[in-house]
């Protein structure tokens, strides 16, 4: 763990230093070495002290390096909520992944997180959470307009939609750029979708 030390108050941070340390750690993560706070200050320049006034915890860095160029997901409401889904989950899923955010990267951080639950925690806290934000507010208003049952768990239906793309490729190995694979993601969807809609009887 990095130590706690803080800035003084109004103390102003050093332009440009957090990006030198998250290049960094991702610098250290694609090569394959281990991410301590030597070499992250010894590969970023920035000093052992800037580095603890920014992260007080190495997890929290990681985290932040990992999701270094993730997208955040951003959904038009004002038509049919559902299409508008579609067109986020299924269009260009690069971009929805993010410029730069590699299907590689993407293998590392699970492979990293898999690896240290501390590590998986701090990332879901930090970064996961906040990017589900626009997904629970679809599928609220959805239910607000009567699209959706009002018995629903928003948080485990969200888990059952992304829950097929990490299938896809953690359990079946394959790669977003597989049509096949994404066809079975989209048929998925669609089945999910329906046991959500209002209309379908609840358990």
């Amino acid at each position: 763990m990095l130590g706690a030390k803080r800035d003084a108050p109004g103390r102003p941070r050093t332009e440009g230093h957090d990006e030198r340390i998250l290049e960094a750690v991702l610098g250290l993560i694609d090569r394959d070495e281990p991410v301590t706070v030597n070499a992250v200050v010894e590969a970023s320049g920035v000093s052992r002290a800037a580095l603890y006034r920014r992260w007080p915890r190495m997890t929290d860095l990681i985290a932040a390096a990992l999701d270094r160029g993730r997208a955040n997901i951003t959904l038009d409401l004002s038509g049919d909520v559902k299409e508008a889904i579609v067109a986020v989950m299924f269009g260009d899923l690069a971009a929805v992944r993010g410029v730069g955010y590699s299907e590689r990267r993407f293998r590392t951080r699970l492979a990293l997180v898999m690896a240290n639950p501390e590590l998986q925690r701090a990332y879901w806290t930090s970064h996961v959470r906040r990017r589900r934000e626009a997904m629970v507010e679809a599928l609220r208003t959805a239910v607000d307009r009567g699209m959706l049952r009002d018995d629903l768990d928003l948080e485990s239906c969200i888990d059952a939609i992304n829950g097929v793309f990490y299938y896809q490729s953690v359990v079946r190995g394959c790669s977003f750029d597989d049509p096949e694979a994404i066809r079975r993601c989209r048929e998925a969807f669609e089945v999910i979708w329906r046991g959500m809609e209002r209309g379908h009887p609840a358990r």
